[in-house]
């Protein structure tokens, strides 16, 4: 049996969650595939519909922890829970598991999984998608060098011991190599997919997304959370006070509700908050001009956010807020898709 060990599934709307639908579904046609993951709660505020759809693999929701709110302390709480109850699992399924995919929570999560699965002789294919501890260590610039330490041991052993791990950039493996001292010959550079032919259809509808009385419109479509910067663009966007213009931010998330206030202070700038029922991402996105990607300073290094492939598959010019030099100001400015700022 293959085991997809997924830290969200659908009926959750966010790109991992379909990473590891598409796999299964793939797998499924030549192997016995196991789906286990936690209920759905990303992203935070999200209206989940029961999934209708018959799988052609087998998919159970084991009881854990969950936290979609913004709290360090929650979601390493979550990554912790998650990760004895996969751990769980497998003990008691060890003898029908051949191999483990697992893109789940760092740190925890991925260390019980790992080191259970180690004791059974059980190789783990671990999928990373976020470089931790960094991500969570870079914001605290006073006492998160003592912090890093600790976790970075917790996070060698991890990679270590897993078989093969995938990594989303040349720059992410690359920097994985040089910090955890792994052989070159475990990592594998696999940019995180979508479904684009959801995209191509809009293509005949470039340009026709708005009408012309309807104000020039920056958008905003994603997860509204702490790494996202979504309060720049409020600040920026009121500050420029420019005419016939609007800004629009579609999505859900733990600091949407933080966003709208700061949006309520600033009353004479046009800005919009829009829900996005799963799948009409590329609906969406045709009522942009232009769309916005800012990125808190310091976690660039460390991830790729999946809105930038769906940005470019929209065709619309992208300006992007990021650090220079690294993955996604490479992609911006190679592909002469947007501007950096």
């Amino acid at each position: 049996m293959v085991l997809i060990i997924s830290a969200v599934f659908p009926p959750e709307p966010v790109v991992s969650a379909k990473l590891s639908y598409g796999l299964a579904s793939e797998l499924s046609s030549r192997y016995n595939v196991k789906v286990i993951s936690p209920r759905p709660s990303r992203p935070f505020g999200f209206k989940f519909e029961p999934v209708t759809e018959k799988y052609t693999f087998k998919h159970k929701v084991i009881e854990s922890y969950v936290c979609p709110q913004s709290s360090h302390l929650g979601r390493l709480r979550e990554s912790y829970s998650f990760g004895k109850a996969a751990r769980r699992y497998i003990i008691e399924n060890r003898d029908e598991i051949s191999v483990i995919y697992l893109i789940t929570w760092p740190l925890f999560a991925q260390y019980y999984v790992v080191r259970e699965a180690e004791k059974h002789h059980i190789p783990v294919i671990l999928h990373v998608q976020d470089v931790y501890p960094e991500s969570l260590t870079n914001k605290y610039p006073i006492c998160g060098s003592i912090i890093n330490r600790i976790l970075l041991l917790v996070d060698k052993y991890t990679l270590k011991n897993s078989e093969a791990i995938i990594a989303i950039s040349e720059k992410m493996g690359a920097y994985l190599i040089k910090t955890r001292r792994i052989e070159n010959s475990k990592i594998y550079i696999i940019p995180n997919w979508q479904d684009e032919t959801s995209f191509y259809p809009q293509e005949e509808k470039l340009g026709s997304g708005r009408t012309g009385d309807e104000p020039f419109t920056f958008m905003y479509l994603g997860n509204i959370g702490p790494v996202a910067g979504v309060e720049l663009l409020i600040d920026a966007f009121t500050y420029d006070g420019l005419e016939n213009s609007r800004l629009v931010i579609a999505g859900s998330g733990s600091m949407k509700a933080d966003a709208i206030k700061r949006a309520r202070k600033n009353q004479e700038a046009k800005i919009e908050f829009w829900d996005v029922p799963d799948g009409k991402v590329a609906d969406v996105q045709t009522k942009a001009d232009v769309l916005l990607l800012p990125i808190r300073k310091g976690i660039s290094i460390s991830s790729i956010p999946s809105k930038l492939p769906a940005y470019m598959f929209s065709a619309k010019p992208i300006i992007a807020s990021v650090e220079n030099g690294h993955d996604i100001a490479n992609v911006i400015t190679n592909s002469g898709c947007g501007w950096l700022v």
